[in-house]
């Protein structure tokens, strides 16, 4: 009796559904299209996915998921659970509608009948799901009418397709693909049938508890007669859910996918070598292991093409922070050194044979006296402007910055595009010679890339481009000769010796730098084809503990160097015209005879230092504006300040209008408290050079 009256409802059902008026249904296709994954991939220039960003946070759903790449056993595990009618009913089962009216009618416990179609017909129209009360009768029947419609339109393959993909599992895991990573860590056609029993379980109630849904699933799994114990289905669903769902998944390169990812569901294409960007990361991030116990935790890299301006590695940050290293500023160190030589060179003040004075140096300045120093604190006399770049003394450095000048030298590095420089010239002072500006390690890399192209200036990009339009910033004769200096292994040998990781088997042109106290490493460098800026430090402001740009980011540099040269040769850049190589001699012979590149106009065959008699007269110390202190803890009477002079031979001092003695050698003087003139006084008592200087503290007794 109670068989017939189900047979009586459920044929009186599908008159009733065959004389409702029919509605549009979307086709397969449509459904794809209109689908949104909430994670977007990044592609590498081949096409190569490298990473995927979250972008959507209301839920996970990975890329649409093929019927065929997905396991038999989740189809038989979701049949067997939801609909296990699916394949002979026609969109609706009515012999599950019948009896699921008699047992809610007459049972405590009430089940529903919704088939795989009707639940993905309610997916697909919004006004067809379930509100917080359920659904009315209205919307019962018109999900009802719909699953027939969509069963008419689709093939059971393609229902069961969409459906496993906009079905939610569990929290916000949407579809198949998402479930799969998520709470397994696989893709969806390596799932078995424990694990399929398992998602299956979840579908009626997403957010039961785990013991509930591993009982489920070990219930299913047995009428699958699937060969598997309950012990092993509750310890993976135990797995499972305790598996964070917010897939891990490995990020070469978070920083791009942030910059580039901003919609769900994209695929864009960058600039990037997946596998240049897989080995500079390894080699990076082992680098910063190596130096832990040296205080370095942080580091970035970024690899440039020198003809296109393509960025082909960008690694923000090895060390975990989520500070992007290679757009963050760090003061330069060293590495400006290279443009300032470049701009005497340009100006035709200096030749790479001109010889420079490394000895102590006192610069007068508004804030008090600057006293550079060299890396070593030594000084190594009277050098050429070769062994003074490659080598990286500061004390030349500093002294062609005064010849050149600060205001030129500032606008210089604005040209090549350290827009970071935005403070006057006057603020950074003569230590912008040593790289007291914060300059970002993208920036500097192009800059350094603007050498390695003759001069020739573009912008780096992350996505693809027509071919940029170059313009010049830089003279090539002199890019030229820095760029030859740079590649020196012979000339840098004064300060780094022949054997370090700067001495590559092909030719590249390279140069360190370590900001004050070392807070900042820095290796910057070029081939022919390839620019790479490589910083390590810490971006929490903390100084390394010993650690140089050879022993610290140069390294890295090497390494990636010699990946990308490991199949691709690397040859010097040709002579520009107006450059010629010269037999040249020094006279002292501060250094070995030598073939040298000059710009033409400026060749020389023999260098003489200029004797002290040819010399402008000068006071060397006290600096003008000096101030001088005495020392509390050193007796009055031993007290001295030693006055210093160039060219003083014929010439006197002269100390407040008093005449003390000869200018020919250094003068030790008591110092008195108060202001003071010093002047050099020619044979005629008139002044030839004066300085101005203070001396504070109190004289203390014997």
């Amino acid at each position: 009796m109670r068989a017939r009256r189900s047979r009586l409802g459920a044929s009186a059902l599908l008159l009733l559904l065959a004389c409702a008026p029919c509605r549009a249904v979307p086709t397969l296709a449509e459904v794809q299209a209109a689908y949104r994954a909430s994670d977007s991939t990044l592609l590498d220039r081949n096409g190569v996915a490298i990473q995927s960003l979250r972008v959507d946070l209301a839920a996970r759903r990975l890329p649409w998921v093929k019927l065929d790449d997905v396991s038999p056993a989740v189809g038989a595990a979701v049949m067997q659970a939801e609909d296990q009618r699916f394949m002979q009913h026609g969109g609706v089962d009515l012999e599950a509608l019948g009896k699921a009216a008699w047992d809610n009618l007459f049972r405590r416990r009430p089940r529903g009948a919704s088939t795989i179609t009707m639940q993905l017909a309610a997916q697909l129209d919004p006004a067809l799901q379930s509100a917080a009360a359920g659904r009315s009768w209205k919307q019962k029947w018109d999900q009802a009418r719909a699953a027939q419609e969509l069963d008419q339109a689709w093939t059971k393959p393609q229902i069961m397709e969409a459906y496993l993909n906009l079905v939610t599992f569990r929290g916000e895991l949407q579809g198949i693909g998402a479930a799969a990573r998520g709470l397994f860590g696989k893709a969806p056609s390596g799932l078995n049938l424990a694990e399929s029993a398992i998602l299956a379980s979840l579908l009626r109630a997403p957010s039961a508890a785990p013991r509930l849904v591993a009982r489920r699933a070990c219930a299913l799994a047995k009428e699958l007669n699937a060969h598997t114990a309950c012990s092993a289905i509750e310890s993976t669903a135990a797995g499972a859910f305790a598996r964070s769902a917010a897939m891990a998944v490995l990020a070469p390169a978070p920083q791009v996918a942030q910059k580039l990812l901003t919609a769900p569901s994209q695929q864009v294409r960058s600039t990037l070598d997946a596998g240049l960007q897989r080995f500079a990361q390894a080699a990076l991030r082992q680098q910063i292991m190596s130096l832990r116990e040296r205080n370095v935790k942080d580091g970035a890299l970024v690899v440039l093409d020198n003809a296109s301006g393509d960025i082909l590695a960008y690694v923000g940050n090895a060390g975990g922070s989520e500070v992007d290293g290679v757009a963050a500023l760090r003061q330069a160190g060293s590495t400006l050194k290279p443009f300032l030589y470049g701009l005497a060179l340009e100006r035709k003040q200096l030749t790479a044979a001109s010889l420079l004075d490394d000895t102590a140096v006192d610069i007068s300045t508004s804030s008090g006296l600057y006293i550079p120093q060299n890396y070593d604190k030594e000084f190594k006399g009277y050098v050429s402007a070769r062994t003074s770049l490659a080598g990286s003394l500061n004390v030349p450095a500093v002294r062609t910055l005064m010849m050149v000048g600060l205001d030129r030298f500032h606008e210089r590095l604005r040209s090549l595009g350290l827009d970071s420089l935005t403070e006057a010239a006057d603020y950074y002072g003569y230590s912008l010679a040593l790289g007291s500006a914060d300059v970002s390690l993208l920036e500097l890399s192009n800059a350094y890339r603007t050498l390695a192209s003759g001069g020739m200036q573009g912008t780096a990009s992350l996505l693809p481009r027509a071919p940029e339009r170059k313009h010049r910033v830089l003279d090539a004769r002199a890019a030229f000769i820095v760029g030859d200096i740079l590649s020196d292994r012979a000339a840098r040998s004064v300060t780094f010796g022949l054997k370090n990781e700067l001495a590559t088997t092909f030719w590249a042109a390279v140069k360190t730098g370590t900001s004050k106290d070392m807070r900042d490493n820095w290796c910057v460098g070029y081939s022919e084809r390839y620019t790479v800026g490589v910083w390590v430090g810490n971006f929490d402001g903390g100084s390394m503990w010993d650690v140089s740009g050879v022993t610290g980011a140069a390294p890295v540099w090497r390494d990636v160097m010699d990946y990308l040269h490991q199949h691709v040769p690397s040859r010097a850049p040709a002579v520009p015209p107006g450059v010629l190589r010269r037999d040249v001699a020094w006279q002292p012979a501060f250094e070995p005879p030598r073939a040298e590149w000059f710009i033409a106009g400026t060749e020389s065959a023999e260098v003489a230092l200029l004797q002290d008699a040819r010399r402008a007269p000068r006071i060397l110390y006290p600096a003008d504006a000096s101030i001088i202190a005495i020392d509390p803890d050193i007796p009055d009477a031993s007290q001295r300040v030693f006055f210093q002079a160039q060219a003083g031979q014929g010439l006197r001092w002269e100390l407040d209008g008093a005449t003390l003695g000869p200018a020919s050698a250094s003068y030790a003087w008591r110092p008195a408290p108060g202001p003071h003139t010093l002047a050099l006084l020619d044979a005629a008592g008139s002044p030839v050079a004066t300085t101005r200087f203070s001396v504070r503290g109190a004289v203390r007794e014997p």
